[in-house]
Formats: C-alpha cells, sequence, structure tokens
C-alpha cells in the first residue's frame, strides 16, 4: 500500500510508567529467578546523593517517591530492592517495544524517556477501531510484563497529557481541549519548578491555565510553556518524528495462528513478494531497498533487508534475495513460539526505464552481472563486493577508491582509467590494503635499492632492479609525509616485488634531531 493523506491526525501516547523495573524483573525471569513480590527501587546519583529514579507499585504503596534520597528509602523499607540506574538498556528496551508497535503503524516515535507516540490515522480500522487497537497493543505489553497507560487524541501533546492520568481515554477530535481542562498540571509534563510556580499562583489545573490570557501566560512563564498548553488544548500541533521513514510500499501477511517452519515463512515471503511486485508494477517502478520484518509472538521482530543495484520488477528475484540472505546469516532466523505476522516493505523505489531487450546483447549481460553482484551482496554484505573507480592522485594508493558494486556498477563500467603503454607494467594490479614493513640489511645511498631483504621471515637476494620512481606526498593535505622511492625487483626465484623506501636519507629525524635511516616496504607483488 502506499502513503494516504487524511484530514485529522489521531495519535496514539503509550506510556511505560515502571519501565526501568519491568525491564528489571523480566530479565530476572529469563535468567530463572524466582519471582520475587518485595518492594523495588531503582537509583541514580543526583546532587552527589544516590536518589530514586524509578520504583516499583510495591514500593509506590510504600510512600515512596522519585527524587527521594535511598537512606530515606531505606527507613521506610529496610529490605527494599535496590538496582542500579541504566539508562542505556532502559531506551534500548523502548526501541525494541516501538519495533513491535511498527505492526500496528509504520510511524512510531520515541517519546523519551518512557513514552511512545503511534500515528494511527487511518489505520485503526484494520484492528476494528481506535478502542480495539488500543486494548490489543496494551493487552500484548502487559502479557509481556510491562505496566502500560495509553490514550488517543487528535495532537500528540494532548494524547501524552491524557496517558499520564488515566488509562483508555480517547478524544474524538476537536474534543481535546473539554478533555484536558479538568487535569492536574503535572500532567503537561513542564519543568517542576515552572509547575511549582503555577500552584504558587492558585492554578491548579490546565483549565485555571488555560483560563487566563495568552499573553500574561507567556509573560510570566514563558513562550515554550504557552506552546506545550495550545497544543494539550487541540489549537495547535507539534508533529512526531518516526524512528524510521515511510516505506513506498508494504505489504503484510497476519497469522490467526503463529508460524514457525521454514517452509510457511518462504512460502509467505513469495507471496508477498508477487504482491509487492503488482504494487509497484501498476505505477511503473521497482524496488531497490527491500526489507522483510518477523514479529514473534513474545514482541521480538527480526528485520532482514536486501538491496539490488537494478530496480526489481519480479517476485522471483525478491524471493531469491531473500532465500540468500536467510541461509547466509550467522544468527538463524529463530521463531520462538512463532510469528504472527511477517511484514516486506519497499524502502526504496526507482522508476523502472524500459530498455530494448530482445536485439541488445549487452543489456542482458548487465541485467545478469547485476543480479549476481545481488545474489552475492546478500551472501556476504553489499560492503564485501566493491568495483574500484579511478581517483586523480599520483599516490599510489590514492589513485583509487572502492566503492559498492550494487550501487556504482554502471559508473565503473563507464570509468576511464588512464591507457597503459608499458609492458610489462610499472605499478602492481593490486596493492596491499597496508604496506608492509622488510628488513633491508644493506642498500646503498642516496638513492640504491637493496641487495638483499627480508619479508615475511623469507630472505630475498635481488638480480634485477628497475627505478626509481619517485613519488612526493600531496603536501596541501595537513599530515606530514616523506617522499618515497619505488623500485620493481626481481629475485633469484623470479618473483617481482614493488619495494619503496619511506623517505630520502638524511630527511627522517629522531626526537633528538638527529638523521636515522628511512624503512623500507613492500607495497604489491607482480603477476
Amino acid at each position: 500500500m502506499s502513503a494516504f493523506s487524511v484530514t485529522h491526525r489521531r495519535i496514539l501516547s503509550l506510556w511505560l510508567p515502571r519501565l526501568p523495573t519491568d525491564r528489571i524483573k523480566r530479565q530476572l525471569a529469563r535468567n530463572g529467578a524466582p519471582a520475587n513480590l518485595q518492594a523495588s527501587i531503582v537509583v541514580a546519583k543526583q546532587s552527589n546523593a544516590l536518589q530514586i529514579s524509578a520504583l516499583d507499585d510495591a514500593a509506590a504503596k510504600l510512600g515512596l517517591e522519585p527524587g527521594l534520597p535511598l537512606a530515606n528509602a531505606r527507613a521506610v523499607c529496610p529490605d527494599i530492592q535496590v538496582f542500579d540506574a541504566d539508562p542505556v538498556a532502559d531506551t534500548q528496551v523502548l526501541t525494541d517495544i516501538a519495533d513491535w508497535c511498527d505492526r500496528f503503524t509504520p510511524l512510531v516515535a520515541l517519546d523519551l524517556p518512557h513514552g511512545l507516540f503511534l500515528d494511527i490515522t487511518g489505520c485503526a480500522h484494520l484492528f476494528g477501531g481506535e478502542a480495539a487497537l488500543m486494548e490489543q497493543l496494551c493487552a500484548s505489553l502487559s502479557r509481556q510484563g510491562f505496566i502500560v497507560s495509553a490514550a488517543i487524541a487528535g495532537t500528540s501533546t494532548c494524547a501524552r497529557t491524557l496517558s499520564r492520568y488515566a488509562h483508555g481515554r480517547i478524544v474524538a477530535a476537536g474534543e481535546e481541549a473539554k478533555a484536558v481542562t479538568p487535569l492536574p498540571l503535572f500532567t503537561l509534563g513542564a519543568d517542576e519548578a515552572l509547575i511549582r510556580g503555577l500552584r504558587r499562583a492558585g492554578l491548579k489545573t490546565i483549565g485555571d491555565v488555560a483560563s487566563r490570557s495568552r499573553p500574561e501566560i507567556t509573560a510570566r512563564f514563558g513562550a515554550e510553556f504557552t506552546t506545550l498548553l495550545e497544543q494539550a488544548l487541540g489549537q495547535s500541533d507539534a508533529p512526531i518524528s518516526p524512528r524510521k521513514p515511510l516505506p513506498d510500499y508494504i505489504v503484510e501477511q497476519r497469522f490467526a495462528e503463529p508460524i514457525a517452519t521454514d517452509g510457511v515463512i518462504t512460502l509467505t515471503l513469495a507471496k508477498l513478494a508477487r504482491t509487492l511486485i503488482d504494487a509497484m508494477d501498476r505505477q511503473g517502478k521497482g524496488a531497490r531497498r527491500l526489507e522483510a520484518a518477523f514479529f514473534r509472538t513474545d514482541g521480538a521482530v527480526r528485520v532482514i533487508t536486501a538491496e539490488t543495484g537494478l530496480p526489481v520488477t519480479k517476485g522471483e528475484v525478491i524471493d531469491r534475495l531473500f532465500r540468500e540472505r536467510l541461509d547466509a546469516i550467522a544468527d538463524p532466523l529463530d521463531p520462538g513460539f512463532g510469528f504472527d505476522m511477517i511484514r516486506l516493505s519497499a524502502s526504496r523505489t526507482e522508476i523502472v526505464v524500459q530498455q530494448q531487450r530482445d536485439l541488445d546483447a549487452n543489456v542482458h549481460a548487465n541485467d545478469e552481472l547485476a543480479d549476481l553482484i545481488d545474489r552475492i551482496a546478500a551472501r556476504i554484505g553489499s560492503r564485501r563486493v566493491l568495483v574500484y573507480l579511478p581517483v586523480e592522485s599520483h599516490i599510489p594508493e590514492r589513485a583509487m577508491l572502492g566503492v559498492p558494486a550494487q550501487h556504482h556498477l554502471a559508473a565503473a563500467m563507464q570509468a576511464a582509467w588512464p591507457a597503459r603503454e608499458d609492458e610489462p607494467p610499472l605499478r602492481p594490479l593490486r596493492l596491499f590494503e597496508q604496506p608492509e614493513l622488510i628488513d633491508v640489511p644493506l642498500a646503498e645511498f642516496p638513492d640504491k635499492p637493496p641487495k638483499k631483504f627480508t619479508w615475511r621471515r623469507v630472505s630475498h637476494n635481488v638480480i634485477h632492479v628497475e627505478g626509481p620512481e619517485r613519488v612526493s606526498m600531496e603536501w596541501w593535505r595537513s599530515e606530514a609525509k616523506p617522499t618515497r622511492d619505488y623500485f620493481r625487483v626481481e629475485d633469484e626465484a623470479g618473483q617481482r616485488f614493488w619495494l619503496f623506501r619511506d623517505g630520502l636519507y638524511g630527511e627522517i629525524r629522531d626526537v633528538d634531531d638527529q638523521a636515522v635511516s628511512p624503512q623500507w616496504f613492500v607495497h604489491g607483488l607482480f603477476a
């Protein structure tokens, strides 16, 4: 399906108030720890003291709250369980939940530290309406061990405000102001000091503040708070920032009973590939980047991507690419208790340019080469399949640039390399990734080659020499590099090496400004 536009947006705000403690309890359960109903808190160092940053329901019932020093918490409950805060782990869990929420809408945004925004505009009917969607989402997360609160409204700030006070509120379009006016001010999520200032002024609810004139509120509490208030009242809106761009095309298959066998998974992908190709073909497009997402029943999501050098217009090509990817991944596609949904999307597409293929053999050859590169890249990764482009530089290792073949095949086939008129070649066709140091016991100076050298523990006696080829480093670069003298040498066994002296005699100096002998390297081998 493709993107759509509607008049009114609908935003679902999801809040996980106990995320840190829920994460810790889930981890302990996975490690086989017995269930513990003891009150738990998470502490972090603030103002040179350990303070509560998160707590569970049992600790809240004891009267504890965030910001309370750890010493006070132990005074209330000496046996309370204490864990160190880990914001990075909390964010990772929240991101994993956001991945799982992609099953409801591809437009999911983080609302740090413990919330999410879901743009459910135009897709709630797929789940039986907004109430059914919210109930299904929250029930699934509750089964996974999370305490959740959710609300739906026309603006993200209004939905967020409602979710912080009461779970399950659904506000019709245009009713945002009526819904939030009775709520206490803390639900806005404004700064604590600002909320205290409003309370001292006798303003306890959002309606109390909304009844005052905007210039008065702005003059006393700042324009940022006024903007936040208007967004909560539905008088303005703050767009959410989805974590991922909306794919150009999406097709998916949901299962009443989870699937786990490889055969069913591959057949489902093949069916989705044909559906995706049909949708793109109607608009004359082909896929350049494909993404298959597998949603497990326990909330885990596995995503596999495949890129192509040319726009794909055949379902069997997509099927073959993902078969290659599934066979090549180091971590097998673990279905756990099964997948209840598989989604295939084209995140990057291009208009297909029609070419004469019946009479032009080059077109067929190019297609076959591109298909081969795609299949190899699917197995070992696109960054490992390279083509080389010429670069205007006299430095040997900078005279070419390795780029992914999938994206630069056409440029590589049209690249103009310097014509080679010398025979044999002056330089090796392939160089070492890094020049390798060799031991040269004796070499005549100032610009003579070595008589003998040792490389990789093997000694070589030099029989024939050609050179030197002097290469000065690029003076406009910041790093200062010495001049190189390259030699083509041949040993008694007929092996030919490309050696260079890294610096001229007298050019290299130590920390005491004393001249030292330059080092020698082998940079490549001649065939």
